[in-house]
């Protein structure tokens, strides 16, 4: 708010001290919300309190105010929890602009960020404390932060943390902190979840509501179209080339927001993605190029649907609906916050009227379907090469060559190298096909099929140098049992000496050769060999 308005109650009615009073006019914060009314008061006795208001109503300040000034007039520490980290850094930034005035210092405890700068922040001792639940416990099991001061506990779209399976997590802080704090609990809507943790952690806390549960707000005009899942991009499209303004769509999964930025980008208009596989930097990077103008459109999942505070988005598009209804009023909050204007547009397939029913029932509205204009046609023209786009063999050749096939002799083919060197263990075009299943060497197998060197095996399947009729180490074919058997057995032994005694001679040969190769060769050898030995293993 920019000027005071008459006829609304202030914030000095709501038992905020002058000094507080001061710096909130310096900030140009002069009439506060509804749930900043009905809130203030109670947090500022020190009451628990569940507070009930749609996103974008100010629920920041309705914590931030009697937690400053509970603070600065006493020790203790405010701890805030909250779901996402661009949340997280809205809320330091507005904690910051109003406790600079009382001395107080804040840290930011997210995920994605450096721990060591972190570790270095709580050194410090600051005063509030805004984390994420998952980080937090990363501190409190290194025991690098110490909850046993903390006076004011403050838990921050509370649904949404317990919809992402922080339960467990925020089930521990709870039985950290100091059973006589305060407790102050926000949400658009209240499920049953955070009812058991009101009962059990909650000291009769006073709930105020400033709108019921899953309201939205009026000043948003809300409308759908039916369409096919194959014409949603060029509806998009459609909407962005008839109307002016920001636009965040919102889609279910990370690879379908990627989707759509990419054609959007190809297209000509200025996008920007964020969802959980963007690193902090690049979420940081997005959405402050989405305030400055940079982008027109960003693109997300649900984690951007809380919290972020950009004034200027004038459209919403649901390209998909939600999975939880619920979050159907948390991404129409984008649009129209602190009193203005938006829309919010919804693309429907035709087998999902069962969930638009529950949309309207959560919403209590009645969802008025639009005619299906006439769509552009979707020309994506690649700017790039086609070899330096992702995907493919980027060195193939145009004409569809294999760059790394193994080059022949030209004028060769393949019927010729087997020519030239042919196989003796294949079969001969001119044997019988009775020995065709057979293995080659079998006793049976015709004479093509023979190992060389057996006995009946033609010459030129014999080793180089062997005799046509015998070799010196296979029996004689004309010889007689008779006549072998009356080989002198000192003639057998002296063969077997003369065997050994060439394989030494060989093996010493080796040895010597090795003795000759360079030390590095050797080095290198012996590591080889060693490292064949330890695979082996």
């Amino acid at each position: 708010m920019t000027k005071p308005s008459e006829g609304k109650p202030t914030f000095s009615n709501l038992g905020v001290s002058p000094k507080m009073l001061e710096q909130l006019e310096k900030l140009s914060f002069f009439n506060p919300t509804p749930i900043q009314e009905k809130s203030i008061p109670a947090g500022i006795e020190g009451k628990d309190v569940i507070g009930i208001a749609q996103t974008g109503t100010g629920k920041t300040l309705a914590f931030a105010i009697p937690m400053i000034q509970s603070l600065s007039n006493g020790e203790g520490k405010g701890l805030v929890l909250l779901p996402t980290r661009e949340l997280a850094l809205q809320v330091e930034v507005a904690i910051a602009k109003l406790g600079r005035f009382f001395g107080l210092k804040s840290a930011v405890l997210i995920g994605g960020a450096s721990m060591h700068n972190q570790i270095t922040a709580l050194r410090r001792r600051p005063n509030v404390i805004i984390a994420t639940p998952g980080r937090l416990i990363d501190h409190l099991e290194q025991r690098t932060i110490n909850l046993t001061d903390v006076r004011m506990l403050v838990l921050d779209e509370a649904d949404r943390m317990l919809d992402m399976g922080f339960e467990p997590q925020i089930q521990k802080v709870l039985a950290t902190v100091p059973s006589d704090r305060q407790t102050m609990l926000f949400s658009a809507t209240i499920p049953e979840k955070i009812v058991s943790i009101t009962k059990n952690y909650m000291r009769s806390p006073v709930r105020v509501e400033a709108s019921p549960s899953g309201s939205t707000v009026k000043k948003i005009a809300q409308e759908g179209y039916m369409v096919r899942k194959q014409d949603k991009i060029r509806l998009l499209l459609q909407l962005l080339n008839t109307n002016e303004g920001t636009m965040i769509v919102f889609t279910r999964t990370k690879h379908g927001a990627k989707k759509i930025t990419q054609t959007l980008r190809r297209l000509g208009h200025g996008a920007a993605e964020i969802h959980s596989n963007r690193s902090l930097a690049q979420r940081r990077q997005a959405l402050d190029g989405f305030r400055t103008g940079r982008y027109r459109v960003l693109v997300a999942t649900d984690i951007a649907a809380r919290g972020i505070d950009v004034d200027h988005i004038k459209f919403v598009i649901n390209y998909d609906l939600p999975e939880q209804t619920e979050d159907y009023v948390h991404r129409i909050g984008r649009t129209g916050r602190a009193g203005r204007e938006g829309t919010a547009i919804s693309f429907i397939q035709p087998e999902q009227k069962f969930d638009l029913r529950r949309i309207e029932r959560l919403a209590r509205i009645t969802l008025p379907l639009r005619d299906l204009p006439e769509l552009p046609e979707l020309k994506i023209e690649h700017n790039e090469p086609e070899d330096s786009r992702r995907g493919g063999f980027r060195g193939r050749p145009a004409s569809g060559a294999r760059p790394y096939a193994r080059s022949r002799p030209s004028g060769s083919t393949h019927s010729s190298h087997r020519s030239a060197s042919p196989n003796p263990y294949r079969r001969s075009e001119t044997s019988s096909t009775t020995g065709s299943s057979r293995r080659p060497g079998a006793s049976s197998a015709p004479s093509s099929y023979r190992r060389p060197g057996a006995s009946s095996a033609p010459s030129s399947y014999r080793r180089p140098g062997a005799s046509s009729a015998s070799t010196p180490y296979r029996r004689s074919e004309t010889s007689s049992a008779s006549t072998s058997s009356r080989r002198p057995e000192t003639s057998d032994r002296r063969g077997r000496d003369s065997a050994t005694t060439s394989d030494t001679r060989g093996i010493t040969q080796k040895r010597n050769a090795d003795s000759r190769r360079p030390r590095r060769d050797q080095k290198r050898h012996s590591s080889q060999s060693t490292r064949r030995v330890r695979v082996s293993y």
